[in-house]
């Protein structure tokens, strides 16, 4: 698993503003809001594991790592774009999208469905890191990019351990156990993503979840290479109990990377569209 690393181990005398791309700033920024909400994200799972001793501590510590990543990435936007407010931005966006932090129960039904779903985040995160990582020039990003996947992996570790020790009491069904992995997949074409990126770039326009989901889709989508995808699920298989290898894994990653590559290419299209029409 990765080692631990602070803020002062980034090494930013790496950064070239001739290898930087502009929409990947885009991109970061929506990431460093999603990223440093880690702290109420945190709130809302001590509530829902409240007693669990263990887990609350591991918890504290996640969220400490989220937080972290949220400064990394902002500072690195910063040298992008010294204009950015970060501040402001993630002001914005935690009172447009705001978690609930005095919960007491999972919104997934159980804690160890709340585990599971948190296995798929992490998946998720990591893949997007790595993915970033490869499409990148740009040498800072690309090693603050390696830092974050990592954490993200050793984060999937920590909630699938936990994960497998509620799995012994609630015994939730396969079937259950992938309809929970596959929403959380899907909540991706959720607010979240989309907000993100329409708050964190301070957008004029009115909000409109699916422009800004093909907005920031297009974008990301193209990033993700078939290695990633293959890893990513590799590691979902082993969340729903699945073999992580074989022919089941071998062909969820072909869909998935089918359906990433052309929704790249679809949202691309509407938003050429879109705007021959303007």
């Amino acid at each position: 698993m990765s080692a631990k690393w602070e803020f002062e181990d980034i090494n930013w005398s790496l950064f070239d503003p001739q290898k930087m791309d502009p929409e990947t700033v885009r991109i970061i920024k929506a990431g460093s809001v999603i990223e440093h909400n880690g702290s109420d994200y945190g709130l809302y799972l001590k509530g829902v594991f409240e007693g669990d001793a263990l887990l609350l501590k591991e918890i504290e510590t996640w969220s400490q790592d989220e937080i972290k990543h949220g400064k990394v990435l902002a500072q690195w936007v910063k040298l992008a774009d010294p204009s950015y407010d970060f501040e402001e931005r993630f002001k914005a966006y935690v009172e447009g999208f705001p978690v609930d932090i005095h919960a007491k129960e999972s919104i997934r039904g159980s804690r160890g469905a709340e585990l599971l779903t948190r296995c798929m985040v992490e998946i998720g995160t990591s893949s997007f890191y790595s993915a970033v990582k490869d499409a990148t020039d740009e040498p800072l990003l690309k090693h603050i990019c390696t830092k974050i996947a990592a954490d993200e992996l050793r984060h999937y570790k920590l909630f699938y351990t936990h994960y497998l020790r509620y799995q012994k009491q609630e015994k939730i069904p396969f079937r259950k156990r992938l309809e929970i992995a596959l929403g959380r997949l899907f909540e991706n074409e959720g607010d979240e993503l989309a907000f993100s990126y329409y708050t964190a770039n301070n957008e004029k326009k009115p909000y409109n979840r699916k422009y800004y989901t093909q907005l920031y889709g297009k974008t990301v989508y193209n990033y993700y290479q078939k290695i990633h995808v293959d890893r990513g699920m590799a590691l979902f298989c082993k969340a729903v109990g699945l073999s992580p290898q074989g022919w089941i894994h071998r062909g969820l990653s072909a869909l998935a990377f089918k359906v990433l590559s052309s929704k790249a290419k679809a949202y691309a299209r509407k938003l050429g569209e879109e705007q021959g029409r303007a």
